[in-house]
């Protein structure tokens, strides 16, 4: 078969020329003035350029800083302004909505939006070449003397989270070890530096800006013998692709899940999907009945591990462990430190409900850039929370009920929406979910829900029955709002946030 190393449409990249311009991109970060702990950003979507960029700025001994593409001038600023980014490599096409957000001494290379990118977006061509006056990433890259040697430090990539308060914080922490990287993406026994295993045929389905797809691509790039990048997720695409190509290996978010279970019967079976080996998922929960439906099709491939930007991978299970234990996100991996705590901060027992903190045991602890003072608030001794409640059973698998900030406290009673989307997704006729707590005059808060349908015939009725045969009653949402599209970001996760706000706003009130 054949091994490009990066494949995006018709477009190839061997290994022999990534690394080449991976060593190019470190030196001219190096002649840039980009040293040890200083900044590269990224507003890129996946693309040869962003793989180029990342392990250039890494091997620089710099932080490579991802930002999301969807983001206005005002939060790309923010960003760059807050990491003082020293250079940004964008694409062509998203130049113009953060152009006033760039700071004047940043350096801004312009990488050309590629066709497939272009297709898949429907973007004028017009948008996707470098404005006069702007530096082509490519020339420059080619222009470039190569670093030569091993980059001093380690890096991982700097990605920014909101964590539970307050503006975006970026974590800079070590990279997981390659033991952990094994483990949780099943690219066993292939390590940085080892010559990569050209059995091993993956694609990145999510956009590489997000934490999870971004380890997984560029661990990938180093471990896999073809790495193939979908522009833009779309379910029968991917089985398409798993067919053709031979795909052995699959990172995923369960939002794809639910799509490509959405698709009509004789669609999904009409691909052969017997080359997959190893399907790993994480970055949401995922319904237990998604979870059992996709084993039942794609058979005993698929695993999940959970953790945070912060901490890493810290849980994992795998198939066999999802069957018997119907929605856990997975025991402790080796060396993690857990516990799960009371309001009080107070450790609480199996099965008892509360707040997730964790930590891996005798890894360099994590920082936010330019806060460390948020480190403090968010910790518990040298453990941290990523803001998840749940409760840890007796054989130590843990299950997740919602975020805390996502809890809904309505008179004074705890109710988890994440508990009422898993019983939604499951109801005929319902393609996706969101719930989430709304004002009350009388309770203070009471559930919305909003729901995309896939057969308009469904009615508020319908769902409140359906959702009171399964829970108790007071977890039936007052307000059921059907909506054709649900906002989304690019990897399908719905923006909660923009559902939520009106309604808060219009109570005067914030969230």
């Amino acid at each position: 078969m054949d091994q490009d190393c990066i494949r995006s449409g018709d477009r190839k990249l061997d290994r022999e020329t990534l690394e080449a311009n991976v060593a190019k991109a470190a030196g001219g970060f190096k002649a840039l003035g980009v040293g040890e702990d200083d900044a590269v950003c990224l507003m890129l979507r996946n693309d040869f350029a962003f793989f180029e960029a990342s392990m250039g700025a890494t091997n620089a001994g710099a932080y490579a800083v991802p930002i999301n593409w969807h983001g206005t001038a005002e939060e790309a600023g923010y960003i760059l302004d807050d990491c003082d980014a020293r250079a940004l490599v964008v694409h062509a096409d998203l130049l113009p909505a953060i152009e006033a957000g760039i700071p004047d001494d940043c350096i801004v290379l312009v990488a050309e939006t590629p066709p497939e990118v272009m297709q898949a977006y429907r973007i004028s061509p017009d948008e996707c070449s470098v404005p006069a006056g702007r530096t082509n990433w490519n020339d420059w890259l080619q222009q470039q003397t190569p670093m030569v040697g091993e980059p001093a430090t380690t890096r991982t990539n700097m990605i920014y989270t909101s964590g539970t308060t307050g503006n975006p914080k970026g974590v800079r922490r070590q990279p997981a070890t390659p033991e952990i990287q094994d483990k949780i993406y099943g690219l066993f026994t292939h390590v940085f530096g080892i010559s990569p295993d050209p059995s091993i045929r993956t694609v990145i389905t999510g956009p590489m800006y997000h934490s999870a797809p971004n380890a997984y691509g560029l661990f990938a790039a180093r471990c896999c013998g073809l790495v193939i990048l979908q522009p833009r997720f779309d379910a029968e695409e991917l089985l398409a692709l798993i067919e053709k190509e031979r795909l052995t290996h699959i990172h995923m978010v369960p939002t794809m899940f639910v799509r490509l279970l959405n698709l009509p019967e004789e669609v999904r079976n009409r691909y052969d999907l017997s080359s997959l080996k190893f399907v790993v998922h994480a970055a949401a929960p995922c319904p237990a009945d998604v979870k059992r439906r996709m084993i039942e099709w794609w058979g005993p491939v698929i695993n999940e591990y959970y953790g945070g930007t912060e901490t890493g991978a810290m849980f994992f299970h795998t198939s066999e462990d999802a069957l018997r234990k119907p929605g856990t996100v997975g025991r402790p991996l080796p060396h993690a430190d857990v516990r799960i705590v009371d309001e009080n901060m107070q450790p609480l027992g199996p099965g008892e409900i509360g707040e997730v903190y964790m930590k891996m045991i005798g890894w360099p602890d994590f920082t936010y850039n330019k806060n460390p003072e948020k480190r403090k608030e968010a910790g518990l001794d040298h453990l941290v929370t990523c803001g998840d409640v749940g409760f840890i059973d007796e054989e130590g698998f843990l299950f997740l009920c919602d975020r805390k900030k996502d809890m809904v406290i309505s008179g004074g009673v705890n109710i988890y929406p994440a508990e009422i989307e898993a019983v939604l997704i499951g109801m005929p006729g319902v393609r996706d979910c969101a719930v989430f707590g709304i004002p009350d005059d009388e309770y203070g808060e009471s559930l919305a829900a909003h729901i995309q349908l896939s057969d308009t015939s469904v009615t508020e009725s319908d769902v409140r029955s359906f959702i009171a045969s399964h829970l108790a009653r007071f977890k039936v949402p007052k307000q059921i709002v059907f909506a054709k599209d649900l906002p989304r970001e690019d990897s399908g996760k719905i923006f909660k946030r923009k559902l939520r706000a009106p309604y808060w706003e219009a109570a005067g009130r914030q969230i």
